[in-house]
């Protein structure tokens, strides 16, 4: 009876061939991660049946056999191109088409990362008329939880129009817009986000039930009809199905609903890239994004600054990190801001720079660095910021000194 019903739960969940099937995120329109032996993956009913897979780029075949129904395989793919199509052989043939071969990213957080043009964007209706990219493509993963590791979710691959764009994360959109336009090869995006959403339900339920410090941190959290608080349940149902799929590197927005508890973020944050690194098996780059400037009804008004600091923290920390400031380009009113190009841009910017090696490509602002008290002044020292510091034609005004006492007092800075 078990066997039957989680039979019946797969054909459900799959696409389903007659009695082969892959997991959703391999399917027609998808993009391949070039240069790589990607893993093809899928299900039959012939527990030991042989499997043999192969790219139209090469018609180069792959074979492997199946185990108590469960098949994977390694298929090398070429430099960036296509279409291409995937032939899947077993007692039945299966073709994906419209193939393309690029680079691909997976984006995920909370609303800022799942935030869509019809949500609210600047010039929205230029830019999603001018959204046709044919070598741009969209896996837009369904929101769902689940108690255990799931190895299906809910999405396809949708070629980027006016019409899928439209519903489609705008952070994710625009960084797959810089990365296509600078590199000129197809760029695949997967967005899996949920509004709302603490770090914790992004990791292993184990990685914060199983540490003390974690776990009473991860108590302030609240449970709410509209999202889920509760360690892991994000993870198992819109994560782990897809660590199989190759990709290039992750694109990150979160960080608002660990308000609650800023100070375990200093090590939750770090400790579920490091937990992703491990499940894809890559030194993935992961670039994120400082939560939005906002008037946050902080008791104490620090919330937020000491999350902001745990992300900082983890750039300076964290190998193969970099992080995206928006406080010029926010709004206090609206903890949505609508200016999502210049975020997309800036997350571009650092892949570009650290991930595709261009030069000269100003990727991050600058970084406070040292401090060094002389004749009265204090001289401060900068990464990042070859030319000084700037804003926008105004003095310098953020800038506070204080002594032994810690009461702080504005400094002039110049």
């Amino acid at each position: 009876m078990k066997k039957l019903l989680g039979l019946l739960l797969l054909l459900f969940a799959t696409n389903s061939y007659g009695e082969i099937w892959l997991p959703s995120i391999l399917s027609d329109n998808m993009v391949l991660q070039q240069d790589s032996d990607v893993t093809i993956w899928g299900w039959t009913t012939a527990t030991s049946e042989e499997i043999t897979v192969y790219g139209t780029w090469n018609n180069e075949k792959v074979t492997t056999k199946a185990h108590q129904g469960v098949w994977p395989l390694q298929l090398p793919t070429p430099k960036a191109g296509g279409t291409y199509s995937v032939m899947v052989e077993g007692h039945e043939k299966l073709e994906l088409t419209n193939v393309l071969i690029g680079e691909v990213w997976l984006g995920s957080g909370q609303s800022n990362m799942q935030w869509t043009p019809k949500n609210g964007l600047d010039n929205v209706e230029e830019e999603i008329e001018n959204a046709n990219f044919p070598e741009i493509r969209f896996f837009q993963v369904a929101q769902r939880i689940s108690d255990n590791p799931q190895d299906q979710l809910k999405g396809k691959w949708e070629v980027c129009t006016p019409q899928t764009m439209e519903k489609f994360s705008s952070v994710a959109y625009f960084f797959g817009r810089e990365l296509h336009q600078n590199l000129g090869i197809p760029v695949g995006v997967i967005n899996s986000s949920w509004g709302g959403t603490p770090v914790e339900v992004w990791l292993k339920k184990e990685l914060i039930t199983d540490d003390a410090e974690l776990k009473k941190a991860s108590e302030k959290l609240k449970e709410v009809a509209w999202w889920p608080t509760k360690a892991g349940l994000a993870y198992n149902a819109m994560i782990h199905p897809i660590t199989k799929f190759d990709i290039a590197g992750f694109i990150w927005y979160q960080g608002e609903s660990n308000r609650v508890n800023p100070e375990s973020y200093f090590r939750s944050f770090p400790l579920m890239i490091k937990s992703w690194r491990e499940e894809w098996g890559k030194d993935l780059p992961f670039y994120f994004v400082q939560i939005a400037p906002y008037k946050y009804d902080d008791p104490l008004g620090t919330d937020a600054a000491h999350v902001r600091d745990a992300q900082l923290y983890t750039m300076k920390n964290v190998a193969k990190t970099g992080m995206v400031v928006t406080n010029d380009i926010g709004n206090l009113e609206n903890i949505h801001p609508t200016n999502k190009q210049d975020v997309g841009h800036r997350l571009g910017l650092w892949a570009l720079a650290k991930t595709y090696g261009k030069e000269g490509v100003a990727y991050s602002g600058p970084v406070y660095r040292s401090m060094e008290i002389t004749n009265k002044r204090i001289v401060l020292q900068f990464n990042h910021a070859d030319k000084g510091l700037m804003k926008k034609g105004k003095e310098l005004r953020e800038f506070y000194i204080a002594g032994e006492d810690k009461v702080f007092y504005p400094a002039k800075a110049k």
